[in-house]
């Protein structure tokens, strides 16, 4: 890894601090959407549940329950569905570079 990429991983990791301690960071953006979405980011992707949770790393349960609108995904979910939503085909390919 290249200083320069190591140095803005740094920065934002502190970004991330300062905004899990409550504090402002100026230019940083969240996207909410709702958990029905999570449905249509897998339809985006053209898999079926199974294959989506599997892709994913989750339990068809959780999928359901976020589908269901009974629990929303967090964290690094929130994330990489964002990332889905955005490029449906995002985890394919990145899966595809590590084999």
């Amino acid at each position: 890894m290249k200083k320069e990429d190591f140095d803005d991983l740094m920065a934002s990791m502190d970004e991330v601090r300062r905004w899990a301690r409550g504090e402002h960071v100026p230019g940083l953006r969240l996207h909410h959407f709702p958990a029905d979405d999570v449905r249509a980011i897998r339809h985006g992707t053209g898999l079926s549940r199974e294959e989506f949770f599997r892709q994913i790393g989750v339990s068809t349960a959780t999928l359901r329950n976020w589908e269901q609108g009974r629990s929303k995904p967090e964290g690094p979910a929130r994330i990489l569905l964002a990332l889905l939503a955005r490029d449906p085909a995002i985890v394919t390919r990145t899966l595809a570079g590590a084999a």
